[in-house]
C-alpha cells in the first residue's frame, strides 16, 4: 500500500500539492496563546516530509502561482502604500523604510559573519522577518547568476532549510521583543499612553455592537411639548440644541400623518418626532426634558448598514468630526473603519481620519446612507464575481515590464516577473481605490490569491527541497536557530529606539508602526491585548503596506549584495 501510495504521487505530483497544502493548513490552524506555526511554515515542512519520497514537479507552477500571490500583495496594500508614499502617513512610510533597511543589513551582516552561501542567507533572511514571499524573488535572483545547475540548485534547497529553522523564533520572538521586552526597554505604559491618545482626539471606549444586548444608536420617540425648546423650529436647529452629540430628526407624526422630515421640516407643539442618537444622549439628555411616547408605527421605517469604499478625493484625509459637519453625513452613524490588507479595525475618534481605500460600516435610513455613500464613494455590496479579465491583464502587463533586461555598466538589471507582477499590484489596487469602475476582486478572491498562492509556491520548494533538507537541518540548525535569533531581535530593538526617539511618534502608536513595518500581525494582536485598546492599529496600516512591499523585494536585494 505504501509503494503504491509513494509511486502515485511520483506519477501525479499535483496530488503532493494538495496533500501538502490540506496537511499545512490543517496542522498551521492549531495554536499556544496566539501563536502557531501557521499555515506557511506547516505547509513547508509538510511538504519537505512529502519530498522525501523524490516527487518531480516543474518549476513553472511555483512561478505562475508566485505571480498570482504577489500581484494579490500589491493590490491589497496599493491605497495604504502610496498614500503612505505620497501625503501625511509619510513619516510612518519612511519610518517602515528606515525599518526595513535595518532587517536588510543585519540579515546581510549575521549571514557573512556566519559564513552562510547565498541560500542559507536568503531563507535566513526570509525567515527571521517572517517575510515567506522574499523567497521567491530570491530564487530568481540566484536563477539569474549563470550558474552550473547542479550549484545553483545546492543554494536554492539551502532556502526553505534557513526558512523553517528561523521561522519560529522570527514569529514568535518578534510578537515577545515588541509587545513584552519593547515596553519594558522604552519604558512605556501601553495603558496610560492609549488612554491619553483617545482623549486628545475626542474619543470613548465603544460598547455594544453585533451580538450585544445592549446597542449605542437607538430610535426613540418624544412628543414636542407646547412651549417647549424644539417646538416652531427646524429639524436642524433642534437637532443643534444637543451641541455634543450627533441626534438627528428622522420622522414626524404631525396630526395624525406621518412624514419624512428632512432638514428643513418645522416642528410643531404636541408633534410626535422620530429621534435617533447615542442612547445615553437619548435617556439622560433629550429624555429629561421631552416627554417619550409609544408610537410604533412611527418607529416602523426601513433602516440599513451597509459597507461603503471610500473613493472620493473630497474627503481625503478628513477628520471624523470634519464629515459629521457635512449635509451628506446627517441621519447616519458610523460602526467600523476597516482599513488596508489586513483589514485592520482602526478606532473611531473624532479625529480618525478618513483615506481612500478605507472601508466605513455605517447605518441608518435607506435614504441616507446612499446620501453618504455618494459623498463618500460606492457601496461595496458583497460579491462572489471577480474581474478575472482584469487580474490577467495586470499580471501579465506587470510580467513583462518586469521581465525587460537593462544593463547598466555591463550589469544587468531587472525587476523580474515577480517584481513586475508585485508593481502592477500596487498601481492597480491604487487605481481601484480611486476609480472602483473596474478591477473588482473580493475580498475571499483576494485572500485565495494571497493564501494559497504562496502556499503552492512554498509547497513546491519543500518537495523539491525535501531530500537536502534533512541533512542540511542537522548540520546547520542550532546554529542557525541563534544566528536567526540576532537576525530577528536586533533590528526590532534598533526600530523601536528610532521611532521614539528620532521620529517621535506618540507612544500608543509606536509599537504598531514597529508591528507594520515588519509585517508581524502576531505582535500587534499581542500589544493591543496588552494596551487594551485597538489604537496601536492606527501606526499599522501604512507601515505594514511599505514594510510588506519592500521586505519582499529585500529577498532579490539580499542576493545582489552577498554574490
Amino acid at each position: 500500500m505504501l509503494d503504491w501510495f509513494a509511486a502515485t504521487l511520483r506519477s501525479y505530483p499535483e496530488i503532493a500539492i494538495f496533500l501538502s497544502l490540506g496537511v499545512g493548513y490543517y496542522v498551521g490552524k492549531f495554536t499556544f496563546r496566539g501563536i502557531g506555526l501557521g499555515a506557511v511554515t506547516a505547509t513547508l515542512l509538510a511538504a519537505v516530509v512529502i519530498g522525501q519520497l523524490g516527487i518531480t514537479i516543474s518549476p513553472h507552477v511555483k512561478s505562475t502561482f508566485f505571480l498570482i500571490f504577489l500581484f494579490a500583495v500589491g493590490y491589497g496594500v496599493g491605497p495604504q502604500f502610496v498614500r503612505g508614499v505620497a501625503r501625511d502617513g509619510l513619516p510612518q512610510a519612511v519610518f517602515a523604510a528606515v525599518q526595513c533597511v535595518f532587517c536588510l543589513v543585519v540579515g546581510a551582516v549575521v549571514a557573512r559573519l556566519a559564513g552562510y552561501d547565498l541560500g542559507y542567507a536568503a531563507g535566513l533572511y526570509a525567515g527571521s522577518q517572517t517575510i515567506s514571499a522574499s523567497m521567491g524573488l530570491a530564487t530568481d535572483a540566484i536563477n539569474r547568476l549563470g550558474l552550473p545547475a547542479d550549484q545553483a540548485k545546492a543554494l536554492l534547497d539551502g532556502i526553505p532549510v534557513a526558512y523553517a529553522v528561523t521561522y519560529i523564533f522570527g514569529t514568535v520572538g518578534s510578537a515577545i521583543v515588541l509587545a513584552l521586552l519593547g515596553p519594558a526597554l522604552l519604558r512605556l505604559d501601553l495603558i496610560a499612553a492609549c488612554k491619553d491618545y483617545e482623549e486628545k482626539q475626542g474619543g470613548t471606549k465603544e460598547l455594544g455592537g453585533g451580538g450585544s444586548a445592549w446597542h449605542r444608536w437607538e430610535v426613540r420617540a418624544f412628543r414636542v411639548r407646547p412651549g417647549g425648546p424644539a417646538s416652531g423650529l427646524r429639524a436642524i436647529e433642534a437637532e443643534a440644541l444637543v451641541p455634543d452629540a450627533r441626534v438627528f430628526v428622522l420622522r414626524v407624526r404631525h396630526k395624525g400623518t406621518i412624514e419624512e422630515a428632512t432638514a428643513d421640516t418645522v416642528l410643531h407643539e404636541d408633534d410626535v418626532v422620530a429621534v435617533a442618537g447615542a442612547r445615553e444622549v437619548l435617556v439622560k439628555v433629550i429624555g429629561g426634558v421631552a416627554h417619550e411616547v409609544e408610537d410604533p408605527e412611527l418607529l416602523s421605517f426601513p433602516v440599513e448598514g451597509v459597507d461603503v469604499y471610500v473613493t472620493s478625493k473630497a474627503v481625503e484625509g478628513k477628520t471624523l468630526a470634519e464629515l459629521a459637519q457635512r449635509p451628506g453625513a446627517r441621519g447616519v452613524f458610523l460602526r467600523k473603519i476597516t482599513r488596508g490588507a489586513t483589514a485592520t479595525t482602526i478606532p473611531i475618534l473624532p479625529k480618525t481620519t478618513v483615506h481612500r481605500g478605507d472601508i466605513l460600516t455605517l447605518v441608518g435610513r435607506t435614504q441616507d446612507t446612499a446620501a453618504a455613500t455618494k459623498m463618500l464613494g460606492v457601496a461595496d455590496r458583497p460579491t462572489d464575481v471577480a474581474d478575472v479579465a482584469f487580474i490577467g491583464g495586470a499580471i501579465t502587463l506587470g510580467a513583462l515590464v518586469g521581465a525587460l533586461v537593462w544593463k547598466v555598466g555591463g550589469v544587468p538589471l531587472t525587476l523580474s516577473t515577480a517584481g513586475g507582477a508585485l508593481i502592477a499590484g500596487l498601481v492597480f489596487g491604487w487605481l481601484r481605490s480611486t476609480r472602483p469602475f473596474f478591477g473588482r476582486i473580493p475580498s475571499s478572491t483576494v485572500w485565495f490569491m494571497n493564501s494559497v498562492g504562496l502556499n503552492v509556491f512554498i509547497a513546491v520548494v519543500g518537495i523539491s527541497a525535501g531530500p537536502g533538507f534533512v541533512n542540511g537541518l542537522r548540520t546547520q540548525g542550532m546554529s542557525l536557530f541563534m544566528w536567526g535569533i540576532v537576525a530577528t531581535t536586533v533590528p526590532l530593538i534598533l526600530g523601536m529606539y528610532v521611532g521614539k526617539y528620532v521620529f517621535r511618534f506618540h507612544d500608543a502608536i509606536l509599537l504598531g508602526a514597529c508591528s507594520g513595518a515588519r509585517t508581524t500581525t502576531a505582535s500587534l494582536g499581542m500589544i493591543c491585548d496588552l494596551a487594551k485598546s485597538q489604537v496601536p492599529a492606527l501606526g499599522y496600516t501604512v507601515t505594514y503596506a511599505v514594510g510588506n512591499t519592500l521586505l519582499t523585494i529585500w529577498g532579490m536585494v539580499m542576493i545582489l549584495l552577498l554574490s
